[in-house]
C-alpha cells in the first residue's frame, strides 16, 4: 500500500468520526473531496503497467458495487437544520454500510487478483472516492430537496459568507439571503418630493353639526374648558360687565 493511500485512509476515518458527532453541511465538504478523490483514483489507473481486459471487467465490477453502496449510505445520514443552515450526521447504519462497503470491496478485489487482475489496478483511493460519489449523490439530492441553503464555508469572511452555487438550485420559497427590515417611511425622503403641506393639519374652525363636511378627519372639536368654575370666575365677569 502506497502512502498516498495511507494519507486517504486516515483523512476519511478522520471525516467519519467528525461527521458522526455532527458538523455544518457545506457545499465544499460535500461535493469536494468525492470528485478528488475519483480523480486521484483515475489517475493511479491510467499508471498501470499491461493494463488488460481482465483489468477493465473488474474495475466495472467494483465500481458498480461501490457506488451503489456509497448511494445506499447516502440515505442514512441525518440532515437537520441549526442556525438556519443544513446540517448532517452520520448514524450507525452509516458507520455499517461503510463496514460492509469495505468488507465487499476487499472480497471483489481478492477475487479479481487471483483470476488475474493486475494489483494496482484498483487502487484504494479509486475505491473510497466511488463509494463518496454515490454518497454525493444521494445526499446532495436530499439536501437540495429541503430547500434550505448549504452552511458557509468556514473560511469565509463574515462579509462574504454568500451562499453555496448550489443555493441557487433550492425553491425559491426559501431564500438565501434576509430580507430587508428597514423601516417603511411614510412619504419619500428624495428632496425633489414634494412634503406634505403642514398646514394641512392645522386645527380647523368647528363646523355645525348639518355642515356635510363636518365628518373630515381634518376637523377639529372646539376646545373644552379644562377646569370647572370658580367663584373666583363669577366676580371676575360681573367686574368685567360692570365696566361696560
Amino acid at each position: 500500500m502506497s502512502i498516498g493511500s495511507v494519507i486517504a485512509i486516515v483523512a476519511v476515518i478522520a471525516v467519519v468520526v467528525k461527521r458522526f458527532y455532527g458538523e455544518p453541511m457545506n457545499a465544499r465538504d460535500t461535493f469536494g473531496p468525492p470528485v478528488i478523490l475519483l480523480a486521484i483514483g483515475i489517475y493511479s489507473v491510467t499508471k498501470v503497467a499491461d493494463l488488460n481486459g481482465t483489468d477493465i471487467t473488474w474495475l466495472i465490477i467494483g465500481g458498480g458495487v461501490g457506488l451503489a453502496f456509497g448511494a445506499v449510505r447516502g440515505t442514512t445520514i441525518e440532515i437537520f437544520t441549526r442556525d438556519g443552515h443544513l446540517w448532517q450526521r452520520y448514524t450507525r447504519w452509516t458507520v455499517a454500510v461503510w463496514a460492509v462497503s469495505m468488507v465487499a470491496g476487499f472480497g471483489i478485489s481478492t477475487l479479481g487478483t487471483a483470476i488475474g487482475m493486475h494489483h494496482d489496478a484498483r487502487p484504494t483511493t479509486l475505491s473510497i472516492g466511488i463509494g463518496m460519489v454515490g454518497e454525493m449523490l444521494t445526499l446532495g439530492l436530499r439536501a437540495l430537496s429541503t430547500g434550505i441553503p448549504f452552511a458557509p464555508d468556514r473560511d469565509a469572511s463574515a462579509d462574504h459568507r454568500d451562499g453555496s452555487i448550489f443555493d441557487r438550485f433550492l425553491p425559491q420559497t426559501h431564500p438565501t439571503q434576509p430580507q430587508s427590515r428597514s423601516p417603511r417611511l411614510p412619504f419619500p425622503t428624495d428632496p425633489a418630493y414634494p412634503r406634505p403641506d403642514p398646514r394641512r393639519y392645522e386645527t380647523q374652525p368647528h363646523r355645525p353639526a348639518t355642515d356635510p363636511t363636518s365628518h373630515r378627519r381634518d376637523s377639529a372639536p372646539p376646545p373644552g374648558i379644562d377646569r370647572s368654575p370658580t367663584l373666583r370666575d363669577a366676580l371676575d365677569w360681573l367686574n368685567r360687565t360692570r365696566n361696560r
